[in-house]
């Protein structure tokens, strides 16, 4: 029995054909629970989501503000499953999606299955261990385009299952990471780990993200030119809680962040840039 849970803010529209789509695959989800976080939707918008909720299509939760973690803790806990798989709102799922989470589920001591996310333009590649594996922490910037099932120590949120209880067991999602909530996932991963679950990655519940232009993380704007905290915090917070060398990791992610080959090409974003980065130390610092 599997709940799909969808955390959403600002992308009715997108949110709706996704809805469609997870209604026609085969096994479907026990439930779809939509975590609304947007102020208003276009009329149009707000008639078809009333019309999947007044049909039982779907359970509408509304939230009065928006924030990544909050939103999933809140499905983690209404949800009427043991299982919930989290989507993001602007997909196109494999037809086998469903059916292949819930059987990963079962494999003995796996407590989350996160699945292949292909991006845009993307397709299914084989990665070798040095690329997979090349962070500071185990998975850190595992590629989840791979073609390959394994264990893994980092998530995708946009394509995860969970067991709810154990989940919940160790706290849920850390609500300390807001906004953008870069790394929340990751935090999650290697928490899971650190309680004795395993996570594994399973390429056949695979998702293509549509990276929908306008709401969720891009409501906040470019990282790139941006002097807010808040692309750049959530990495910072992490690294405290979980990477021993943390001023290393910090020198890495400004040499990474400021000195592309974008700041190259406008070297005009390089000071809000920096200023952006200091900002999202100082709050990662102060974070409790």
């Amino acid at each position: 029995m599997l709940t799909i849970a969808i955390p959403t803010y600002e992308r009715g529209a997108v949110l709706c054909e996704t809805i469609a789509l997870l209604l026609e695959l085969r096994p479907r989800a026990d439930e779809i629970v939509i975590v609304d976080q947007t102020c208003e939707h276009p009329p149009h918008v707000a008639a078809k989501l009333r019309a999947f909720d007044e049909a039982k299509a779907i359970r509408l939760i509304r939230l009065g503000a928006p924030s990544i973690p909050i939103a999933m803790n809140t499905a983690l806990r209404e949800a009427r499953n043991a299982h919930v798989l989290f989507l993001d709102d602007d997909i196109i799922p494999s037809p086998q999606l469903v059916a292949v989470h819930e059987s990963a589920l079962r494999e003995p001591g796996v407590w989350g299955v996160v699945g292949q996310v292909l991006q845009p333009g993307e397709a299914p590649r084989h990665f070798d261990e040095a690329l997979l594996r090349r962070g500071p922490i185990r998975d850190l910037e595992f590629r989840f385009s791979h073609d390959t099932a394994c264990d893994v120590q980092n998530v995708m949120a946009g394509n995860l299952s969970l067991h709810r209880d154990q989940i919940l067991s160790i706290g849920g999602f850390d609500e300390h990471y807001t906004a953008v909530a870069y790394r929340f996932e990751s935090d999650l991963a290697l928490r899971i780990v650190k309680a004795g679950g395993r996570i594994r990655y399973e390429p056949a519940a695979s998702i293509r993200h549509l990276k929908a232009p306008g709401g969720g993380v891009r409501t906040w704007g470019d990282h790139r030119t941006s002097p807010s905290p808040v692309h750049s915090m959530g990495d910072y917070y992490f690294a405290r809680r979980h990477i021993p060398n943390f001023w290393p990791y910090v020198a890495r992610r400004l040499r990474a962040n400021v000195l592309t080959r974008y700041h190259v090409r406008h070297p005009w974003a390089i000071l809000p840039k920096f200023v952006g980065e200091m900002r999202g130390l100082i709050a990662a610092l102060r974070s409790e």
